[in-house]
């Protein structure tokens, strides 16, 4: 009964702030016009039905799904590396969806090419982490943690490239807005990338228990009877179509896999059984709340990651000096 409780709670929540995007905006429309628009399709040629289905449903959905998917990336990377300090972009993710949106907009005018080259830009940064990181044919985790940095490091000096090269009027700041994040352009085309999001997060809450013991180190997993490397494999592949889905959609947005897990863990402790669900409720909570402060807070809609960082920050430092350094991992 208890758990029956705990997984409606962790349904209803993200639904909760799901509709309060709905609700909340610079555009005031009152609850009993949003139910009657949602319920009437008399509605349809309104105002407020253009508001509500073409832009503050779609982008609230997106927020939520990004939020969940680097939320429980976050979680999983950081049981399976028993790092606390790792998040959702370890192994390049970030910078190589970065230098793929980067190359379409400055060689293809951006547009469908920025998601559809970030997204395969980002797989193929965690493909070259791993072979970076392979040492006399076996690749650990500390390796695979090695070959992400020096990928991302790559990624990094190729994205100054195009930077340098790109055109300071049109196309550079679009690549600076990207870098931002932003959920502005959300329709329901990009709904498209849900589909390897919710696969990825699948992977990962089929597989929660078994990050416990993949936490406990390879040998003490192997001695358990733990397939390490298959679990390995399906773990961090499963991240990785997660956050590869969710940047592609939003752009850049830093804290979400790094803080949300932390929360996860105060408040239900390592178990991953539960922290795993536990982070994609809260990210998909957190992120929607974030998107709805972006475009609430100022006549100019600031980035979403911008907001991450200047809440995530103050907020990491305070969970450091409540758990005193401990109890992270």
């Amino acid at each position: 009964m208890k758990r029956l409780r705990n997984a409606i709670i962790l349904i209803l929540l993200p639904l909760v702030f799901i509709a309060a995007a709905l609700l909340v905006g610079r555009y005031s429309i009152s609850l009993r016009e949003i139910i009657e628009t949602i319920i009437r399709p008399s509605a349809a040629a309104s105002e407020n039905y253009r508001v509500i289905w073409y832009l503050r449903l779609p982008r609230a959905v997106a927020a939520a799904m990004c939020g969940a998917a680097l939320a429980v990336s976050g979680a999983a990377f950081q049981g399976v590396f028993r790092n606390p300090l790792v998040n959702s972009g370890l192994l390049g993710v970030s910078n190589g969806a970065g230098f793929g949106a980067c190359l379409a907009i400055v060689f293809l005018g951006g547009g469908a090419y920025t998601y559809i080259l970030a997204f395969v830009f980002a797989l193929l940064a965690v493909v070259l982490s791993y072979f970076s990181g392979r040492v006399s044919k076996v690749t650990t985790s500390v390796t695979l943690i090695l070959g992400g940095v020096i990928v991302s490091s790559f990624f990094s000096a190729l994205i100054s490239i195009l930077k340098f090269i790109a055109d300071p009027y049109s196309q550079l700041p679009s690549i600076t807005f990207w870098f931002m994040g932003s959920f502005a352009d959300v329709g329901y085309l990009h709904f498209y990338a849900f589909l390897p999001m919710a696969l990825g997060m699948l992977l990962i809450f089929l597989s929660r228990w078994r990050i416990n013991v993949l936490s406990m180190g390879d040998r003490e997993a192997a001695a358990l009877g733990v397939d390490v490397k298959k679990y390995q494999f399906l773990i961090i592949g499963g991240a990785t179509l997660a956050t590869a889905s969710a940047v592609c959609i939003s752009g850049t947005i830093g804290w979400v896999g790094l803080v949300v897990p932390h929360i996860g863990r105060m408040l239900v402790g390592n178990n991953n059984v539960r922290l795993i669900p536990v982070s994609m409720s809260l990210g998909a909570c957190f992120l929607t709340l974030m998107d709805i402060l972006s475009r609430c807070i100022s006549t100019a809609e600031i980035p979403i990651g911008i907001l991450c960082a200047l809440i995530g920050t103050p907020f990491f430092v305070y969970l450091l000096k409540k758990t005193r350094g401990g109890g992270w991992a």
